[in-house]
């Protein structure tokens, strides 16, 4: 059953090749999953690449072949880049 990132990991699979980058603001992702962000999404450990043991989040990214470049807690967004 996927999880509550699976519909970000869709979103980001669906980026056309050409994009490298893709700024989200926190607000387009609690739309794009249909669930409010966590308490912790305010703390960059949450955003943090790791792909293992409970993170859902961070694999949900990365399985999509892009990684966190920059989050502003101030503006609350999100810049992703595609991984290498």
């Amino acid at each position: 059953m996927p999880g509550k990132y699976h519909l970000l990991e869709v979103y980001l699979k669906s980026l056309p090749l050409e994009e490298k980058q893709e700024r989200l603001s926190f607000q387009s992702i609690e739309a794009i999953i249909k669930s409010k962000l966590p308490e912790s999404a305010g703390e960059l450990s949450w955003w943090e690449h790791e792909t293992e043991g409970n993170h859902r989040n961070t694999r949900a990214w990365a399985n999509a072949g892009w990684q966190v470049d920059e989050v502003n807690f101030r503006e609350k967004w999100v810049r992703f880049k595609r991984a290498r």
